[in-house]
């Protein structure tokens, strides 16, 4: 390592985390004592097929689900280990894009983005408003903010959840299968969105995503999942040279790509 060069803090790390679901002896195990770290400020893509522990992944790092062993360490602390008290702390770190954006049918683009604000701080009502119109401006929304998400197109409720996700300044946003849905012309205009903002504003971004190989010019980091191992990756292609032979299965099954090809 030269004198320039800088390892960048991890803002999450997985130390040796198994999880299995179902009945005793019937449980499928889909983490084998997997470990990563998520560098703090950079965008981690973490992808694979359906039922390889993606979505997993994302439960145990908010706390929603407890690994059957190993740690989970937001900003060095062990999720796994928390009380309902520190983890409700440790909550406040993130943002979340759920996958169908869950936004509320009832409430206006404006209210949407609003509520996190209004249940968890003590911003006044025009402090408020004020906050919520910079995130409309930056998102292209201004002028959609009285209506409802019925009346909005997939792209345009993806953009008002994202908005919603990002009202308390996180140090960590998660999405959660961000493009579901969404054509291929929309799905390219959100990545560009979401790779502006995070440039942006610098917080660390976790992609959960089945879109492959597209998801992956948006990435810093790759954590390809395939029947229960891992691999990591900075760069797409180096994914067919992985060690692992269910890894380089994927890749010659999904992305088409053997060893030594580009």
């Amino acid at each position: 390592m030269s004198g320039t060069d800088q390892v960048v803090p991890a803002a999450i790390r997985f130390v040796e985390v198994s999880k299995s679901f179902g009945e005793r002896g019937r449980r499928h195990r889909v983490l084998d004592q997997v470990s990563f770290s998520v560098p703090k400020g950079k965008t981690t893509v973490i992808a694979g097929g359906s039922g390889q522990g993606k979505s997993v992944i994302l439960k145990l790092i908010l706390g929603l689900l407890r690994p059957d062993s190993g740690q989970v360490l937001v900003e060095g602390r062990d999720v796994a280990a928390m009380g309902y008290r520190a983890l409700q702390e440790v909550r406040m770190l993130f943002g979340v894009l759920f996958q169908g954006a869950a936004l509320f049918d009832s409430l206006t683009v404006f209210e949407n983005i609003a509520l996190p604000l209004r249940e968890r701080t003590k911003f006044s009502a025009e402090e408020i408003r004020q906050r919520v119109g910079v995130t409309l401006e930056q998102l292209e929304l201004a002028g959609h903010e009285e209506k409802y998400p019925a009346q909005l197109s997939g792209g345009m409720k993806k953009r008002v959840g994202l908005a919603r996700a990002l009202q308390l300044d996180p140090a960590i946003v998660l999405f959660d299968e961000p493009t579901t849905g969404l054509d291929p012309v929309m799905t390219k205009e959100i990545y560009h969105l979401f790779t502006q903002t995070q440039r942006r504003l610098g917080y660390t971004a976790v992609i959960v995503s089945h879109d492959i190989p597209q998801v992956f010019t948006l990435a810093d980091q790759i954590i390809l999942l395939n029947k229960g191992e891992l691999d990591v990756f900075t760069e797409a292609s180096r994914i067919p040279y992985s060690t692992k032979p269910n890894i380089r299965d994927f890749a010659r099954q999904v992305m088409g790509l053997e060893a030594g090809e580009e």
